[in-house]
């Protein structure tokens, strides 16, 4: 029997009719956005907060030294944002590769001179299955031994290409994506992915190599080691112009404080050529929200498409309610954004195969912490924040990650949680199959009140109705086989 949707139901927190808006200022600087996301990147690289946006500071008082021009700088203070874009993209092969937390791996990485020989394969022992057996490590060393160089090169570009990709759907400069892309390249043609070497190797993708090493030791063991690292790698992985540029404000105390400051985002805008200021329009959201979303979900082949799909649902679910334009488009934003704090999260988590352990499901419990944190750094996102990261949250009080309960919870949220709970359950997982809609339907019905909103809910079933969406599975499983088929 056909749904029908009563027109007089209120949700809480406004009036079907009444639009009200998840973001408070129609004109946002795109720099403070992708500051804000950036620190996205650092979770899945599994930096210290603040990584990217510090690499910025450095590459761009790099670029002061250097005298570069305003459209110079303004491309490459966005790839030093933005030089992890694709990092997402390569997280389950090194997972996998490495039978390890890819985080972990990544950041030790950045740690050692991966072009020696040497230095790498004691990175790589000591990388592999580090939970496992003695037994478990020896074989899991002797996989990526016989991967060799070969699949550390596919890797890698894997990452640069997918990251190239996104700074363009971005439309920023061209410059920016070719910096992106060159990001690991050595100035003695010993990097990756093509061993292009010298002047080859774009100006700004040059800065941002050294920029992010300098950063990581700083963070790691402090300013001097960071310089030794420097000088050391001078000629070899670093353009020795630049180095003597970095050294030159080796004793400018003031400017390596700035690197610790407790607003960064602040920090970083005043470094972005202010003749060179990009504004963030209706559009640029758009393309900003799309953008992270496929970053999301390129972390784990079993969450492949899935940010985007609640997108779409939420939007069905708001349009039989009779939601204004202006609440559907920041509720599509904040559907493509609500899973932005699950690149914190391990993919020996999200792809294990099994269900999680107690204290595996508490990691998990972490990421809409993460969203919120990500997302409130723009000061026009404070109640997209809020809505975003409230999506595992129930009427009874009983979900995650604030605990609240009723009235409490946004009426945008309550759209996105039920919009989510479909995707999921439509979805197949590593320790189970994707459900029929049947058998999703009576799922949500018997917590409808409890721990959904029932009025959503009968919004989704008559969406269903009229507009099936097409299972995701075949899609889910492309993507295992593309994750995994560098290491089988």
């Amino acid at each position: 029997m056909p749904h029908r949707f009563d027109s007089s139901m209120s949700p809480v927190n406004g009036c079907l009719k009444t639009p009200y808006r998840m973001i408070s200022a129609t004109e946002i600087r795109l720099s403070e956005i992708m500051s804000a996301f950036s620190l996205a990147l650092d979770l899945t690289q599994g930096y210290p907060q603040g990584h990217c946006m510090r690499t910025a500071l450095i590459g761009m008082r790099l670029a002061q030294e250097l005298h570069l021009s305003p459209t110079d700088r303004s491309a490459l203070f966005y790839a030093l944002l933005l030089k992890d874009l694709g990092c997402s993209s390569n997280a389950a092969k090194i997972a996998y590769l490495f039978a390890a937390d890819d985080q972990a791996v990544k950041y030790a990485t950045r740690l050692i001179d991966w072009a020696k020989p040497a230095d790498n394969l004691k990175h790589c022992w000591k990388q592999c299955a580090p939970a496992g057996s003695l037994l478990d490590r020896v074989a899991r060393f002797f996989v990526v031994l016989k991967g060799g160089p070969k699949v550390g090169r596919e890797i890698s570009q894997i990452r640069c290409e997918r990251g190239a990709d996104i700074a363009r759907r971005l439309l920023l400069p061209e410059a920016t994506a070719c910096a992106i892309y060159e990001l690991d390249e050595h100035w003695n043609g010993q990097g990756t992915p093509r061993g292009l070497s010298g002047e080859a190797i774009s100006l700004s993708a040059r800065i941002c190599c050294l920029a992010q090493t300098v950063e990581v030791f700083f963070s790691q063991y402090g300013l001097h080691p960071a310089m030794q690292i420097a000088r050391k790698r001078r000629g070899a992985w670093f353009d020795p112009a630049l180095v003597d540029a970095l050294q030159s404000f080796e004793d400018d105390a003031t400017f390596w404080t700035l690197l610790n400051s407790e607003n960064l985002v602040s920090e970083v805008m005043r470094w972005e050529p202010q003749d060179s200021v990009l504004l963030a329009d209706d559009e640029c959201l758009d393309g900003v929200a799309e953008s992270f979303a496929m970053v999301v979900d390129a972390k784990s082949p079993w969450t492949y498409q899935h940010s985007t799909r609640v997108a779409t649902i939420a939007l069905g679910i708001s349009r039989q309610i009779g939601c204004t334009q202006e609440f559907e488009r920041d509720l599509h934003r904040a559907a493509l954004l609500h899973d932005l704090g699950k690149l914190g999260v391990s993919n020996t988590i999200l792809d294990k195969p099994g269900k999680p352990t107690s204290e595996e499901f508490m990691q998990i419990r972490r990421h809409p912490a993460f969203t919120e944190a990500i997302l409130e750094q723009v000061s026009a996102f404070k109640v997209l924040s809020k809505i975003a990261a409230g999506h595992h949250e129930r009427l009874d009080g009983r979900g995650y990650h604030e605990g609240i309960s009723g009235d409490q919870i946004d009426f945008a949220t309550r759209i996105l949680t039920v919009a989510d709970i479909y995707e999921a359950l439509s979805a197949r997982r590593p320790y189970r199959n994707a459900l029929e809609w049947d058998e999703i339907s009576t799922i949500m019905r018997k917590d409808a009140g409890a721990g959904i909103d029932p009025d959503c809910l009968r919004a989704l079933e008559i969406w269903h109705d009229q507009c099936e969406l097409l299972p995701r599975v075949e899609a889910q499983l492309a993507a295992v086989d593309c994750a995994y088929s560098l290491v089988s």
